[in-house]
């Protein structure tokens, strides 16, 4: 069995928010614009004036945290009062992911996404990640159809702190580099194949393109560069995340990532910067020699992701550094698959070995 789904659009075209509303009007009358306080600010005149243009009756419903169960259920709500036949997510991963599983679960309505930072692939993704009402990683709500439109707009995200870009890129190589333990301990499955081929081709994105989108994103530039980056983390990290059969698997740093969401004191860090520490731990559970790990290393530094456990402010709370570890949920059949040990004392262990690595070397905090 293999699995691959798609949104029915991915549109990436400077300008392009200015007219979401000739995107809309084929598929409904009326609909539900759900979005943060940020992003609405960011792009509500462009939208409204669109959407009005297009005689499109909306209402604008406020995200004011994660994409929690509840959250879902007073939106779907929403939705279903306004006899809404659309659902337009404007904004970052929580409010996309919002979006989308409002939209299936009324009935599989038309959805259309436009990330307005380019942080995660969630305006692809075919999933939507919940969260509880503290913050905790709390699973995922596996979407039957995905959206019908995935509007990009480079010069709306070029506009957001590079803080955001670089947590996006690094959430996108860690694709790359959690398929290839599976890889090497072979795994044949087809549709991992695919997955690794589409991330290895945003890792060589970020190769050539990288470092010059960042350049671009703090200029407020739109360049080629910056265009091909954000690309790279929205449609190349999706497709990845898109193919799967029916042979179970999880991404280390993401499991990990999973366990550091239990920690209120480490809500302040993006996705994408967790998932890089992640990283960090999956190269010491998979490496002995330092010079296995320098390519990895080389990359998150690159992108500013926290190495250490003194970046994330818990080299002294050991007994947060033990709940980390032993939260990681990884199921035996899956910890089978891969080339290395991943249970708690292991992971541990690696936890603690990131303080190895040179602080001044391997980054810190991006503010």
């Amino acid at each position: 069995m293999i699995a691959i789904q798609a949104p029915q659009t991915y549109l990436n075209r400077d300008g392009v928010i200015r007219s979401v509303g000739e995107y809309a009007a084929p598929h409904a009358r009326t609909l539900l614009i759900i979005t943060s306080s940020q992003a609405w600010k960011a792009t509500s005149d462009a939208v409204e004036r669109s959407l009005s243009e297009h005689g499109l009756r909306y209402q604008v419903a406020f995200l004011p945290g994660d994409c929690t169960k509840p959250a879902i259920e007073v939106l779907t709500a929403q939705a279903r009062a306004f006899n809404a036949e659309l659902i337009l997510g404007i904004g970052g991963g929580r409010v996309l992911d919002v979006a989308k599983a409002v939209g299936d679960i009324l009935g599989q309505l038309p959805v259309i996404t436009v990330p307005t930072i380019a942080a995660t692939c969630a305006a692809w993704s075919p999933i939507s990640v919940i969260y509880s009402d503290s913050g905790a990683h709390n699973g995922a709500y596996a979407l039957t159809r995905l959206p019908v439109w995935v509007l990009v707009d480079s010069e709306i995200i070029v506009r957001s702190p590079v803080r955001y870009l670089k947590a996006g890129i690094v959430d996108a190589l860690a694709k790359w580099y959690e398929f290839q333990p599976y890889l090497r301990h072979g795994d044949d499955g087809l549709a991992l194949a695919l997955k690794a081929q589409a991330a290895r081709l945003a890792v060589e994105t970020f190769n050539r393109n990288g470092e010059q989108a960042i350049a671009d994103n703090v200029q407020g530039r739109v360049t080629p560069a910056l265009r091909r980056v954000i690309d790279a983390v929205i449609a190349l990290a999706g497709v990845a995340n898109s193919m799967k059969d029916e042979v179970p698997r999880i991404g280390v740093a993401h499991a990990i990532h999973n366990s550091m969401t239990r920690l209120p004191e480490l809500h302040d860090w993006l996705h994408g910067e967790k998932v890089g520490f992640g990283l960090a731990v999956q190269a010491f559970l998979e490496h002995d020699n330092d010079a296995d790990r320098i390519e990895l290393l080389t990359q998150l530094r690159r992108y500013g992701s926290p190495l250490t456990l003194s970046a994330l402010g818990l080299n002294e709370r050991p007994q947060r550094v033990d709940d980390i570890a032993q939260n990681v949920r990884i199921a035996p059949k899956i910890a089978a698959r891969l080339p290395f040990a991943t249970d708690a004392e292991r992971i541990q262990q690696a936890l603690w070995r990131t303080q190895t690595l040179d602080e001044k070397t391997f980054g810190s905090h991006a503010a």
